[in-house]
């Protein structure tokens, strides 16, 4: 058994835990520590790739571990933080029985469980689609999970004021765009800066420093914000270059 090989696989098995950990509390109504455990899920997710690259090891069986754990971390796990929010809309519970419901209420708790639907789409699209070197086509689950998790960070702090507005209909309308841009051509500009002039760069420093102010101000909902600008800016990128 070549352990140095396996390092990596152990890292994301990790990730695959916490998304299986992060999918259990959201279902129970603890959205706060299912975003911790996402958050977790995205640290072993990244570096499970870098520890591959210094290692020098890489595998059929890594990568393919790597789209099952990023399914549940990233598509699940969110899809289940969702479920729970328009759940607590309607009746005002976080872990109100869904045996309890009638059958529209019933539609609506279930029907954030598309995504899960369309992240495996999209996971299975990115293994055979061999352009996506340093761009991505379309917005990646990891960054689809991120903005679930802070948003809903954000939403129980301030549940009161976003329940008066954030209604099932309109949470069932921006999962969909999300759906839409899992599997979408539009190409997502890389964040990876290569050097520290600022032409060539503008989007991504204005992009830090959007970041990082709206962190201070937000805390973790911030985060959310972040990768909701990116989307816009690289819409916009597409549609003008």
């Amino acid at each position: 058994m070549n352990i140095k090989k396996n390092i990596p696989n152990s890292i994301t098995a990790m990730n695959l835990l916490c998304g299986v950990f992060a999918t259990v509390f959201a279902l129970g109504g603890e959205l706060k520590t299912a975003t911790l455990l996402i958050f977790a899920g995205a640290f072993f997710d990244f570096f499970d790739g870098m520890v591959a690259r210094l290692l020098k090891v890489s595998s059929e069986i890594g990568r393919e571990l790597d789209s099952l754990s990023d399914l549940i971390s990233f598509g699940l796990a969110p899809a289940a933080m969702f479920s729970t929010y328009v759940k607590y809309t309607l009746v005002g519970q976080y872990n109100y029985p869904i045996a309890n419901m009638n059958g529209l209420g019933l539609f609506w708790v279930l029907a954030p469980f598309i995504l899960v639907v369309f992240a495996a789409l999209r996971l299975a699209k990115f293994n055979l689609d061999t352009r996506q070197t340093e761009n991505f086509l379309g917005l990646t689950t990891t960054a689809t999970g991120l903005f679930t998790a802070s948003l809903m960070w954000m939403i129980v702090d301030n549940i009161e004021w976003f329940t008066a507005w954030l209604r099932p209909s309109i949470v069932m309308m921006a999962i969909f765009i999300f759906c839409v841009l899992l599997v979408s051509e539009v190409p997502m500009f890389s964040l990876k800066i290569k050097h520290l002039t600022w032409k060539g760069n503008e989007l991504r420093f204005i992009l830090l420093a959007v970041a990082i102010a709206s962190v201070v101000i937000f805390g973790v909902g911030g985060i959310a914000l972040t990768i909701l600008l990116y989307i816009i800016f690289s819409l916009i990128k597409h549609i003008f270059d």
